[in-house]
């Protein structure tokens, strides 16, 4: 079995959801392709695809897979890349995306570092909490936080990212501390208005009912007071006004100046991350490749999160 082939051809049927538009891009029959899967299935010894007449979809083995599976692909052409370089500087432009408030603190201060590096490339920076269309906009790469929506594109885990609630000593102080998350419910909540991230609400885990361990929940709170700008909800946060669910690469400096409480800590739900998103390409551009590289490499620092510790 030539896995990369058997790779490539799951990747290209679990995005394009059907065997036989995969089947089509490659130029091979249906039958071809359905040959590969059910070879890669039984090599593994999992099912991966629900295939039936009208659709297909992804197991929960086969979703896990299919992360690994572009990230294995996305490094093998940046290994492809690195070789038929041939030692060439990186040049020309680069068009990177990140979110907003993300981007202000740790993208835009990293752009001016990464090009006394390799000054032979220019560097365009878009801030938006929206979700761009990389390939349809022209952007090379994305930065994006938390969990990733299905897509066809590669991601590359450059980071853990951990979101926490806070609240000031003053609001605590007046209102009481939550105990359990059920507890939300009677307080005022600072929750984003319209944010992809949260469309499922706050994160936290519980133990399970009539079981040992523990599961993952959501929560919608509410409370008086919305916005759709996170450093306004930071702000208010801040000032009294309620409690906040946010990153840590938000709040970390307020925590540790004693302007903020970390509260539910016991219930914390497990990190999540912080990814280099790029369209899927057979030859990824030097520039972007090293750019990806740059940024795992800069938020592995040991004390870039927190320069205190």
């Amino acid at each position: 079995m030539d896995k990369l082939k058997v790779f490539e051809s799951f990747v290209s049927v679990a995005t394009k959801g059907s065997l036989t538009a995969a089947a089509r891009a490659e130029g091979v029959a249906p039958a071809i392709m359905g040959r590969r899967l059910d070879a890669l299935e039984e090599h593994l010894g999992v099912k991966l695809l629900l295939r039936t007449t009208r659709r297909i979809s992804l197991t929960h083995e086969g979703t896990a897979f299919l992360e690994d599976c572009q990230r294995l692909l996305g490094e093998v052409a940046n290994a492809e890349a690195s070789v038929s370089a041939g030692g060439l500087k990186a040049s020309g432009h680069l068009r990177i995306t990140a979110p907003a408030g993300f981007g202000r603190r740790h993208v835009a201060p990293l752009v001016p570092y990464f090009r006394a590096i390799h000054p032979d490339v220019s560097v365009s920076l878009n801030l938006s909490d929206r979700v761009v269309d990389l390939a349809g906009e022209g952007f090379d790469c994305a930065v994006r936080v938390g969990d990733l929506p299905d897509s066809s594109l590669v991601s590359v885990r450059i980071a853990d990212n951990r979101r926490m609630c806070v609240a000031s000593p003053a609001y605590l102080a007046r209102r009481g501390t939550p105990q359990r998350p059920a507890d939300l419910a009677q307080h005022d909540c600072l929750t984003l208005s319209s944010d992809a991230s949260q469309t499922r609400g706050w994160a936290f885990t519980v133990p399970q009912k009539n079981a040992e361990g523990r599961e993952l929940i959501y929560l919608k709170p509410s409370g008086p007071m919305d916005c759709s700008d996170g450093q306004v909800l930071h702000d208010w946060c801040l000032s009294g006004l309620g409690i906040a669910w946010r990153s840590t690469w938000e709040v970390e400096a307020e925590v540790q100046a004693g302007q903020l409480t970390p509260i539910l800590q016991d219930f914390a739900a497990p990190s999540n991350g912080i990814y280099a998103v790029f369209s899927q390409r057979k030859h990824l551009p030097l520039r972007v490749r090293l750019w990806i590289d740059f940024l795992k490499q800069q938020y592995s620092q040991p004390h870039y999160w927190n320069p205190t510790a």
